[in-house]
């Protein structure tokens, strides 16, 4: 069935690259709310005869158009404009919408991790357009970025442990909880414990020890779905930001600031 969207609202213009568990989810998320128009989805490469990506998310409806990876030039992003990217694929797309930013077209990178000179790309990009770069998207887990680090100040003493629970399919420690403990200055190595159990989507835990009280901060993603809605939440805000290289954490940091009353 066809999303009915209102007419005289100005709807944002998204390409998404990344089609896999995750980014299907995304796409429909942003295919169901009435202020994005998806105009195209890159994936690596295009197996499936649908020539879009509505029909293969079960729609009755010729929307947004699949192109593999190798379609993608700069020339691309000139005959098919959009006012946002948000890339749910692999550490290397990133290369393939680089001249997108010479375009002025914003970015979202959800990508979980990236090298050093990955990171360095982002930041140039950044340079010509605007660009946010969240390694766990959704909103809950931007929030306990936020909120621990807010407790830490106020606890400073305190005992701290990363808890991160997986599917049991997922190698290697979790991105998110590396990024938890970097941000509050913990040994990666001796302070974040990995599970791996059954079909978990995600869960992240950080334990507060204190002499006569314990405080947990926990996030759980019930669905990948979560992803698209952070996505959504990103580019709403993104859409009318400057230049540079910012964080979900950067919105949640000014959404507190406007709605915590000082007394």
């Amino acid at each position: 069935m066809k999303i009915k969207k209102d007419a005289k609202q100005k709807r944002i213009r998204i390409g998404l690259f990344g089609f896999g568990k995750t980014g299907r989810l995304v796409a429909e998320e942003f295919f169901q709310d009435g202020l994005f128009d998806l105009e195209w989805v890159v994936r690596k490469t295009h197996k499936e005869n649908h020539k879009y990506a509505t029909r293969l998310l079960g729609h009755e409806v010729d929307d947004a158009s699949v192109f593999s990876v190798d379609e993608v030039t700069p020339e691309f992003y000139r005959r098919h404009p959009v006012d946002i990217i948000v890339d749910f694929s692999s550490a290397a797309a990133h290369r393939h919408y680089a001249p997108a930013a010479d375009f002025g077209i914003k970015i979202i990178s959800a990508i979980s991790k990236y090298r050093t000179e990955d990171v360095e790309d982002l930041r140039r990009m950044a340079e010509k357009t605007a660009v946010l770069y969240s390694p766990n998207i959704t909103l809950g887990i931007n929030f306990l970025l936020v909120a621990s680090q807010i407790l830490q100040g106020i606890a400073p003493h305190a005992d701290i442990e990363i808890v991160e629970e997986h599917f049991r399919g997922k190698k290697g420690e979790s991105g998110t909880a590396l990024k938890i403990a970097e941000i509050l200055g913990l040994e990666k190595e001796k302070r974040v414990n990995s599970i791996r159990v059954g079909g978990i989507v995600g869960k992240h835990e950080i334990i507060f020890g204190l002499p006569n009280q314990t405080i947990r901060l926990v996030h759980e993603s019930i669905s990948r779905a979560a992803f698209g809605q952070g996505a959504i939440f990103a580019a709403k805000w993104l859409i009318h930001a400057p230049p540079g290289l910012y964080s979900m954490e950067n919105i949640i940091v000014d959404m507190f600031k406007k709605n915590i009353p000082v007394y």
